[in-house]
């Protein structure tokens, strides 16, 4: 998994990697310049060039690390932005039931904490391994040049030491993504909190949802300290176990120079290569804790990548283009439906059966949890069906290629959702090729043309967060707008007048019925005024279709219609929470 992210970069940091060594490369030799430097001071004679030599080295040891450190960092901020650009495109691209099963905060932390620790791992863990890997060898090279008995005296204090690493960095890893599943947990209930606002302060829930946040933050900072505790054990024994081992060369290495055995320009040359030993060590330890917190982010990465996302099929238009397909009112059939939300769940279809010709309006009436909604869900094949067939202009959802079959259709959800950003970019948002000509004639349509004209810059005035500076009717104004703008072949209108006063209701009705001579409207409804204006009238209830045709047949004929007909349908009925179960 690490590789796949490293893979494009490899260049980069494999220079950066050069750099780095070459720096390392001009440390190593500085012991060994200073001995000879030693030596002459004894004999007396000049060592000016010899001072110059080590200025040189130490300059340009100096300028390798830092532009390797450069290209390193660079390199690690491309890898980040690559990952979030990856992982971005998939989630976009997640099926509906993925993200019913997800958190909307879990995964925003996924793309935004998460990927931030594969800075650390690409130039701590990746580089640092190999350039340390390669300076401690070269130092342990000298080391045993100097004088192997000294070299073994080391070795064995530094692997004493050393060995409580592999205690160590399995705890790293568990206390890191403890701490990123935190991070995850605090996205998710700001996310819940201000998806909410208003209704959080109306209620007086500050407190609560203030200590809910806090809760995720207290448990963030728990895991961030255990993942700090167990870094700091890691770095703090390599500091040990090399001033333990200086001790002890300090000592046997006194003794050899007494007995004649070495010489002390030997011992001041393994000294300062002992001491030099901490940075690659040091190296090493800090690439192995890095490993580990990025494997935990890794991981969660991972999982997010697993998600089970669509098949996309590119359409045969160019985006942003209308599709080249006939330019009629599209059929849809449903062809003894089910279909359940998750296996543990129970059905939502029971084997929907209906036929609706292209054209005209058609009207799905019922219960609460009856269904309607769902069939709009898999028209637009946000889920599949578990069995039958969904059928658009004869042909099964399934073997439509899905961004074709979605340009065709123009979806109106109940709760008219807007984006922040402008009112153009509202309504341009499924259709971003429009002309200011058709955006003008949709405004008229949906009599949004007030609105725009009372708004201080018009049509690029900000609509804030979900579109809170404009009112519900607007919202939903806005929404319908957006739809007729992308001249759908099939118009999906889930209860879209709910918020509407009266005289706005009548001229988006008028606007409904008029696009309906065109285009094939489907409309879930609660309201008696909009479901007389419909061609055909489809009756559920429990996931069946119980009778299908014109109001007065329905009145006539169906208890249930007759009984939806005498109390208007509960024209404030509420949402089908039912099929919307995540």
């Amino acid at each position: 998994m690490l590789y796949g992210h490293i893979r494009p970069h490899r260049p980069a940091i494999a220079l950066g990697g050069l750099l780095t060594l070459l720096g390392a490369a001009t440390g190593l030799a500085q012991p060994m310049a200073a001995k000879v430097l030693v030596e002459r001071l004894g004999e007396g004679d000049p060592i000016t060039m010899l001072l110059v030599l080590l200025t040189v080295l130490v300059l340009a040891g100096t300028a390798a690390d830092a532009l390797g450190a450069y290209v390193l960092e660079r390199t690690a901020e491309s890898v980040v932005l690559a990952a979030r650009r990856r992982l971005v495109t998939r989630l976009l691209r997640l099926r509906m039931a993925a993200v019913d099963r997800s958190s909307p905060g879990d995964l925003m932390s996924r793309v935004t904490a998460d990927t931030t620790l594969l800075r650390a791992i690409t130039t701590q863990s990746l580089v640092s391994a190999g350039t340390g890997s390669l300076t401690l060898i070269g130092t342990i090279t000298l080391m045993a040049l100097l004088d192997p008995v000294l070299l073994g005296v080391t070795l064995s204090v530094i692997v004493l030491i050393g060995s409580s690493q592999a205690l160590v960095l399995p705890r790293i890893e568990k206390a890191t993504k403890r701490a990123q599943e935190a991070v995850g947990e605090i996205s998710t209930a700001l996310e819940r909190t201000f998806g909410a606002f208003r209704t959080i302060k109306a209620s007086g829930a500050e407190p609560r949802e203030a200590a809910a946040v806090e809760a995720a933050a207290q448990e963030a900072w728990r895991g961030g300290i255990r993942a700090a505790k167990w870094q700091s054990v890691a770095m703090s024994s390599v500091g040990l176990a090399v001033q333990l081992a200086f001790l002890a060369v300090l000592g046997v290495g006194g003794a050899r120079v007494a007995s004649g055995t070495t010489g002390i320009a030997t011992l001041i040359a393994f000294l300062l290569y002992l001491f030099y030993l901490i940075e690659p060590i040091s190296r090493l330890v800090n690439a192995a804790a890095s490993y580990q917190v990025g494997a935990a982010a890794i991981a969660r990465m991972t999982e997010a990548e697993e998600l089970e996302t669509e098949t996309s099929q590119a359409a045969p238009a160019a985006a942003g283009e209308r599709a080249a397909v006939p330019a009629k009112p599209a059929s849809v059939a449903f062809e003894q439906v089910t279909f359940r939300y998750r296996p543990d769940l129970p059905p939502v279809h029971h084997g929907v059966d209906f036929a609706v010709p292209g054209g005209g309006m058609t009207a799905f009436v019922g219960p609460s949890g009856a269904g309607k909604t769902t069939v709009f869900g898999l028209l637009e094949r946000f889920y599949d069906a578990d069995g039958g067939r969904v059928l658009v202009d004869g042909t099964d959802v399934q073997d439509w290629p899905l961004d074709l079959l979605r340009s065709q259709i123009g979806y109106v959800e109940q709760d008219a959702p807007v984006l922040a950003g402008t009112l153009r970019e509202n309504l341009l948002f499924a259709a971003p090729g429009a002309t200011d000509d058709e955006v003008a004639g949709v405004l008229t349509r949906t009599r949004l043309d007030g609105l725009v004209a009372r708004l201080p810059e018009g049509l690029d005035t900000p609509v804030g967060h979900r579109g809170s500076k404009l009112s519900g009717g607007e919202r939903q104004r806005v929404a319908i707008a957006r739809a007729l703008l992308r001249e759908p072949r099939l118009l999906l209108l889930d209860e879209a007048t709910s918020q509407l006063d009266a005289v706005n209701e009548l001229a988006l009705r008028e606007t409904v019925a008029e696009a309906a001579r065109t285009t094939t409207v489907l409309v879930v409804a609660h309201r008696l005024s909009t479901v007389t204006l419909a061609d055909r009238i489809v009756v559920m209830e429990a996931g069946r279709v119980r009778a299908v045709g014109t109001h007065a047949q329905l009145v006539a004929d169906d208890p249930l219609y007759g009984e939806l007909a005498a109390t208007q349908f509960l024209a404030t009925a509420p949402d089908e929470a039912a099929d919307r179960t995540p």
